[in-house]
């Protein structure tokens, strides 16, 4: 059974809450810890306590700056003035806004301390130098490849220019590389965010007075199709770091019809709004006969395009989400042979599809179709045969029947260990699926 992450964004989202939902929802600390210990950087801590929002018990990661280097991040006064500092909302377990530091003007005694700005490259390297997992480092690049394209887009740079301001800053990294270590320990399989509540207002910070939401948030829910409501209550709830957490590890903007509660976290945000700011995690069981969702295809004609530049286009297609695609040989106008580039994707993924096929290919136009689809329940079981362990898929038809079908990576990876052939290991998986039938 696949694992399914539900995240309630009905007070935005932002890196330390998406963090501290995961870790109450049983996310290894310890296994956090060392992976952000590894980084070995010098003027920040992470704390991970418990503290009451609205009266209610909630997992409240902290990464602690030293002086020199802290922001205005949780800075109430600085960010929106005197009418949104709610002191009152402050009790025992519940860490203080830095208010001790404020002098008369609003900024912090260390305002003038101007963060380390870093480009993208700079941080990748940071990840990368981190004792994490391979998919944990991608979920990590991919949140800040994100963050970077719309931070480049609002400043109108280039990625490879831009300096990352806020988002280069210590926090801001330990935030990023949480989220994805704490995502990877889970082993979700799935994340639905059917939609994402954010303020109204301005906000300010290091580029002068900002509307909410603020540039790099619109820029990457146009960009990956992000559903928003915007409320009444003035305040930034969505983070540029959250909406890029957001972007990256959704795959889906549609709630099962039915489902279970395995599992609830909650996880606690730093800013004092009239409106609490914590995220809703939750683990989730499909119990619907059939999965129904809704996809795009989008197709395009191309015979002025070279095979390598294909293969490339597919590869770099399916790396940013895209659910199938291939290629189908045609002949057009005075006869030219050619092949049709076939994507389907998630339809909040149609942007960066087109994007991708545009850049890497010569066509000049896409067509594009929104479709209905039914998925018959599937979930993932393991047998064992005379080679090793191997990996089915478990579907079943609304008539009750059951079927079984070879995982073709479980299948390859026991040729290869095994040096038998890819026919006798699929042979030996079908044997084994007989004895599971009922």
């Amino acid at each position: 059974m696949k694992k399914k992450l539900y995240l309630e964004c009905a007070s935005g989202i932002s890196g330390d809450m998406f963090t501290g939902a995961l870790i109450d929802l049983g996310a290894d600390q310890d296994v956090l810890r060392k992976a952000l210990g590894s980084l070995k950087l010098e003027g920040v801590s992470v704390e991970i306590n418990r503290t009451l929002k609205s009266g209610l018990d909630v997992c409240d990661f902290l990464v602690r700056l030293d002086p020199e280097y802290e922001n205005h991040d949780h800075d109430m006064e600085y960010l929106h003035g005197d009418s949104h500092v709610h002191q009152d909302h402050h009790h025992e377990g519940e860490h203080a806004e830095h208010s001790e530091h404020h002098h008369e003007n609003g900024h912090t005694e260390h305002s003038e301390h101007q963060h380390e700005h870093r480009n993208l490259e700079d941080i990748l390297k940071i990840i990368r130098s981190a004792s994490i997992t391979e998919n944990a480092a991608q979920t990590a690049e991919k949140i800040f490849r994100i963050l970077g394209e719309a931070e480049a887009k609002a400043h109108g740079v280039s990625l490879e220019n831009v300096h990352f301001h806020e988002v280069g800053a210590l926090d801001s990294i330990l935030d990023i590389l949480a989220a994805a270590v704490c995502l990877d320990n889970l082993a979700v399989d799935e994340v639905i965010i059917p939609v994402i509540r954010e303020g109204c207002g301005t906000i300010r910070c290091q580029h002068g007075i900002l509307p909410i939401p603020v540039p790099a948030v619109c820029n990457i829910a146009e960009m990956y199709g992000l559903n928003f409501q915007i409320m009444k209550e003035e305040g930034e709830f969505v983070t540029p770091t959250g909406a890029a957490i957001a972007a990256a590890v959704r795959t889906s903007e549609k709630l099962p019809d039915q489902f279970k509660i395995i599992k609830t976290g909650i996880g606690a945000g730093k800013r004092e709004y009239h409106v609490p700011s914590m995220l809703r995690a939750f683990l989730i069981e499909d119990i619907t006969d059939t999965e129904t969702d809704r996809i795009c295809k989008m197709e395009c004609n191309l015979d002025d395009c070279t095979g390598e530049a294909l293969g490339y286009v597919m590869e770099k297609l399916m790396t940013e989400g895209a659910r199938d695609v291939h290629f189908t040989p045609v002949y057009m106008k005075k006869n030219r042979p050619a092949v049709q580039l076939n994507v389907i994707c998630d339809p909040a993924l149609s942007n960066v599809m087109e994007s991708i096929i545009f850049e890497e290919t010569t066509t000049i136009g896409i067509r594009k179709i929104m479709m209905d689809r039914t998925i018959l329940k599937r979930s993932q079981v393991k047998v064992q045969t005379k080679s090793g362990e191997a990996v089915l898929k478990k579907c079943t038809l609304p008539s009750g029947e059951v079927r079984y079908y070879p995982e073709y990576e479980s299948a390859r990876k026991l040729a290869l260990e095994t040096g038998n052939s890819y026919e006798d290991i699929l042979n030996m998986i079908k044997q084994a699926a007989y004895a599971l039938k009922p």
